[in-house]
C-alpha cells in the first residue's frame, strides 16, 4: 500500500531541502512501516514510505529507471495493480527489462512507454506521483472509484503533494487555515471533488490526472462514468456479475503477506469472503482467515431501531461455519472506544475532525487488531452504492426528494455538529444551500441515454449520485482507518469493470426479485446460507451501551467547565449545555450523540493542527 509524498519547485534547488522533505515523508510512516526511501533532484524531492505487500525485497521506493541515454523517471506509488502479471509481459515484449517482482515496476515501465496514458491501461486502486526529470513534469494520478487518496498544494513555483493532508502540512509553505468553504466542507455529509478541505489544499479526483509544469497545473479526466445500452437479459446480467466477482477476487489474493476477509455476516461481506475462501482453497492455500466486529454484551442485549433489525454476531458465525473460515471475532467495550488514546489516533487518521464516533473508533480498534494476524484484507464495502443497497433508493419519497437521497432516507443532512454552531456561523456558512449547490452540480454531471426518462432516469442519478459523492465518504475513512495501523484494505466492488457494468443494468433488473441488491444475492446465491441471503440490509454496527452517551457528556462537560475552548470559535457553549443534560436513554442512539462526538473532535483538531479560522 504506502504512503507518498513530494516536492516539486521550479525557482529553487531542493537537493538541501532533505529536513523538510524528511519531515513530509515521517507523516507517512502509519501507512508504511516496513521502509522508507527518499530521492533530490534539484526541483524535486520525492518521498515514499512502504508497506511491504508483493515483492518484499524489490519492490523499494522511489523507484528510478536508468535508461542509457534518459534522464531518470521516478516513480513512488501507493496501492496495487491486479493485471500487473498481463502489463509486465505486454511490456516485456516491447523490450523492456524488469529487476523486480513488483506491481511498482511494472507502473513506472509503463509510464516510459505510454506516457500518461498509462493510466487507462491499470486495474486496481493506486494513487501515485512520477516525476520525468527530462520534461521536468510532475504526473499526479489516481485509481478511477478513489479509493486511494492523494492531495495537492499549489505553491508559487511549483506544488506540494501527499497521500494525507499530514504530508504537506508538514512543509512550511503549506497554511493551515480554514475558510467558510472548507467549514461547509465539514459539515455537509456530501464529498464534493477535489475540495481538499484546508484553503489552498485540493484532492485529485478520481479517474483524473493532474500534471504539474513550469506553465502551470493542468487537469484531465482519463475515466468517468458512461451511460451505455444494457443488451444483456437478466440470467445473462446475474452470470455476468457472478463472472466478473469470481475473476475480480480472484485476482486481489495476490498477496506475499498474510491475507484474510472483513466478515460482517450482511450479503457484501460473505460474497467477498465465500468467493476467496473458495479460492484459496483451489490455490491450495488452505483456508480464509476473517475478522468481525462487536461489543461486549451487543449481541445478548440487542435491541433493533430504525437502520438495524439484527445483530451481526449470529449470521458472523454461520457464514464462517459455511465457508470453512478460520474467524475470529474482536469484542470492544464502551472504554476501548472512548480510550483517548484510540480517540486521538483517529483524528489524527483522519487529519480532519470529520469521523463518526464509535463507528471510527471501532474499526480502527478492529483493524489494529487484524494487524496482528494479517496485512491484507478484504472488504465488501461499496456494494450498497454499486447494487442499490441502501433502504433510500427504495423509498418514494427520499428518491423523488430534490436533493441526495440519503438526507430525507434515513441520514441527517446535519452532521451532528451543526445543530450545535453559533447562530452567527451559521448564517455565514448556510450550510442548506451549500448542500444544494453541491446537489444541482453532481446532477449536471449524471450522463443519460437518449429518451431515458421517469423512474429509471431518476434511478440513474440516484446511483450517480451514490457512486461520485457518497461512496468516496467510506472509502475515505477505510482507507484512514486501516491504513493508521498499516493494513491495507482491498475493496473488490470498486473495481470498474463491475461499476461500469452494473451502473447500466436498467433499474427494474437491479430489482428483479422486489428487493435490494437483485443481482449480488443472484448471483451469490449459491455461495451462503439462506439466512444471509434473506437478511434485510444492517450497516456497520455502532455501539448501543448507554455507558458511551454518559462518558461523552462527561467528557464534554469538563471541556466547556475549563473555559474558553478552542471549539467556542464555532460552537454555541450554550447549546452544548443544554444537550449535555438532556437524560441518557436506556440504550444509545447515533443521532444523540453525533453533536457532542463532533465538538470534541473540532476542539481536539483547532489544538493539535493549530488551524486557524478566517470564516
Amino acid at each position: 500500500m504506502c504512503g507518498i509524498c513530494g516536492w516539486v519547485d521550479f525557482e529553487r534547488d531542493l537537493s538541501d531541502a532533505r529536513d523538510t522533505a524528511q519531515a513530509m515523508t515521517d507523516t507517512m510512516a502509519c501507512r508504511g512501516p516496513d521502509d522508507e526511501g527518499l530521492w533530490l533532484a534539484p526541483h524535486a524531492a520525492i518521498g515514499h514510505r512502504r508497506l511491504a505487500i508483493i515483492d518484499l525485497p524489490g519492490g523499494r521506493q522511489p523507484m528510478v529507471t536508468d535508461d542509457a541515454g534518459r534522464e531518470p523517471a521516478v516513480l513512488t506509488y501507493s496501492g496495487e495493480v491486479y493485471n500487473y502479471h498481463e502489463l509486465r509481459a505486454e511490456l516485456a515484449a516491447r523490450g523492456h527489462d524488469f529487476r523486480t517482482r513488483s506491481d511498482t515496476e511494472v507502473v513506472l515501465r509503463a509510464y516510459v512507454e505510454w506516457g500518461e496514458e498509462l493510466a487507462g491501461r491499470l486495474n486496481g486502486m493506486y494513487a501515485f506521483a512520477v516525476w520525468d526529470a527530462a520534461r521536468e513534469e510532475l504526473l499526479l494520478v489516481r485509481d478511477r472509484m478513489g479509493i486511494k487518496p492523494l492531495y495537492y498544494y499549489p505553491t508559487r513555483h511549483g506544488v506540494l503533494f501527499g497521500s494525507e493532508p499530514k504530508a504537506i502540512l508538514a512543509n512550511p509553505l503549506a497554511q493551515r487555515v480554514l475558510d467558510a468553504d472548507g467549514m461547509r466542507e465539514l459539515m455537509s455529509f456530501v464529498k464534493t471533488p477535489e475540495h481538499g478541505v484546508f484553503k489552498g489544499m485540493y484532492e485529485v479526483r478520481p479517474g483524473q490526472i493532474v500534471k504539474v509544469g513550469r506553465e502551470g497545473i493542468s487537469k484531465r479526466r482519463y475515466w468517468q462514468l458512461e451511460s451505455r445500452e444494457h443488451p444483456d437479459d437478466v440470467d445473462f446480467t446475474v452470470k455476468t456479475v457472478r463472472g466478473l466477482l469470481d475473476d475480480i477476487v480472484t485476482r486481489q489474493l495476490i498477496s506475499d503477506v498474510p491475507l484474510c476477509a472483513l466478515l460482517s455476516g450482511g450479503l457484501d461481506s460473505s460474497a467477498i469472503t465465500a468467493i476467496a475462501a473458495k479460492g484459496l482453497r483451489d490455490q491450495g492455500l488452505g483456508a480464509i482467515r476473517s475478522f468481525s466486529v462487536d461489543f461486549a454484551g451487543y449481541t445478548e442485549h440487542f435491541k433493533p431501531d430504525l437502520t438495524r433489525s439484527t445483530p451481526d454476531t449470529p449470521y458472523v458465525h454461520e457464514v464462517a461455519e459455511h465457508v470453512g473460515a478460520e474467524h475470529i471475532d474482536i469484542v470492544l467495550d464502551s472504554a476501548e472506544l472512548m480510550n483517548p488514546v484510540a480517540r486521538a489516533a483517529v483524528l489524527r487518521a483522519r487529519d480532519l475532525p470529520i469521523g463518526i464516533g464509535d463507528m471510527d473508533s471501532s474499526l480502527y480498534l478492529l483493524f489494529k487488531a487484524i494487524r496482528g494476524h494479517s496485512t491484507v484484507a478484504l472488504s465488501g464495502e461499496s456494494a450498497d452504492e454499486v447494487f442499490g443497497g441502501y433502504r433510500w433508493f427504495h423509498d418514494p419519497e427520499a428518491v423523488g426528494a430534490d436533493t441526495f437521497p440519503w438526507f430525507i432516507g434515513g441520514l441527517s443532512p446535519h452532521t451532528g455538529a451543526e445543530l450545535l454552531l453559533r447562530d452567527d456561523v451559521q448564517r455565514v456558512l448556510d450550510i442548506p444551500g451549500y448542500q444544494d449547490e453541491s446537489y444541482r452540480q453532481a446532477l449536471a454531471e449524471v450522463p443519460a441515454l437518449p429518451g431515458e426518462t421517469g423512474h429509471e432516469r431518476r434511478m440513474r442519478e440516484v446511483s450517480y449520485l451514490h457512486l461520485t459523492r457518497f461512496v468516496q465518504i467510506l472509502l475515505d475513512r477505510k482507507d484512514r482507518m486501516s491504513m493508521a495501523v498499516g493494513l491495507e484494505v482491498r475493496v473488490p466492488f470498486c473495481d470498474h469493470r463491475l461499476v461500469e457494468y452494473v451502473f447500466n443494468v436498467p433499474w427494474a433488473m437491479k430489482t428483479f426479485d422486489g428487493r435490494e441488491k437483485s443481482l449480488l444475492r443472484a448471483a451469490a446465491a449459491d455461495l451462503l446460507p439462506d439466512s444471509v441471503l434473506k437478511r434485510v440490509k444492517s450497516p456497520y454496527p455502532a455501539t448501543q451501551d448507554p455507558a458511551y452517551d454518559q462518558a461523552l457528556r462527561d467528557e464534554a462537560r469538563v471541556l466547556i467547565e475549563r473555559g474558553d475552548p478552542p471549539c467556542a470559535q464555532v460552537i454555541d457553549l450554550d447549546k452544548a449545555r443544554a444537550m449535555i443534560d438532556r437524560p441518557v436513554g436506556e440504550t444509545s442512539g447515533i443521532g444523540d450523540r453525533a453533536a457532542l462526538e463532533r465538538m470534541l473532535q473540532i476542539d481536539a483538531w483547532l489544538k493539535e493542527y493549530q488551524v486557524r479560522l478566517a470564516l
